[in-house]
């Protein structure tokens, strides 16, 4: 997949799923719930045990039908396994010059971490695909439509703390895609197998997502 089709399906999907658990059992079905509910761009995160191997599991379920990504990324040792484990995006929670390059060797989609606008214009001059803008809970939509007036050229995607009842305001603040993590999976809902509430969860959410990019292009 180019980066061009990866960055496709992350801005037509307009959500980046987060699973964040502390052990790998069930991840795949988490998957195929998420996947069950329309949404096609999931971030498995490093602290995740046996992160990569549930790449290269779900990389051979879905090939192209579904793009995975890993995150909580740190350090270009461990961005270069996540790569040849399948993955064709990378997050970090921060913004590191070597992390950057090495994605856009390989071709893959990078969103570094970074908050101020200071930070944010940084890591896009540096390469970054996006920038992932972390914890967006913290400063809320507005502040992302404010940084966007007069950066609107770089691509953000805010992280922590979004969910069905913020979605849309983030989705009207300019925002690229969004990264929805513990309010769509979090670990009790995995511990109890609650699958069909996941599928239920990412529905309402591909809904929300979908009405507000279609509210902003009236």
């Amino acid at each position: 997949m180019t980066k061009f089709e990866q960055m496709e399906k992350i801005e037509n999907s307009g959500i980046v799923a987060i699973i964040r658990n502390d052990t790998n059992h069930d991840l795949i079905q988490v998957v195929d719930a998420i996947h069950s509910g329309g949404i096609d761009v999931v971030e498995i995160t490093m602290t995740t045990p046996g992160a990569l191997d549930t790449v290269g599991s779900v990389t051979k379920r879905y090939g192209s039908n579904l793009l995975i990504g890993v995150g909580s990324v740190l350090d270009t040792e461990t961005a270069r396994m996540a790569i040849l484990s399948g993955a064709e995006f990378i997050v970090s929670p921060i913004t590191k010059p070597d992390v950057i390059e090495l994605c856009n060797r390989y071709g893959k989609v990078v969103m570094p971490g970074a908050f101020t606008p200071t930070e944010i214009l940084r890591a896009w001059e540096l390469g970054a695909d996006y920038v992932k803008v972390f914890p967006a809970d913290i400063a809320g939509a507005p502040y992302i439509k404010a940084v966007k007036a007069p950066l609107p050229q770089i691509s953000i995607i805010p992280t922590g703390g979004i969910g069905l009842n913020n979605a849309a305001e983030f989705v009207a603040s300019g925002s690229a895609a969004l990264g929805v993590g513990s309010t769509l999976v979090n670990k009790q809902t995995i511990a109890q197998k609650q699958f069909k509430k996941l599928t239920e969860i990412s529905q309402k959410l591909v809904a929300a997502v979908k009405k507000a990019k279609e509210t902003q292009a009236q």
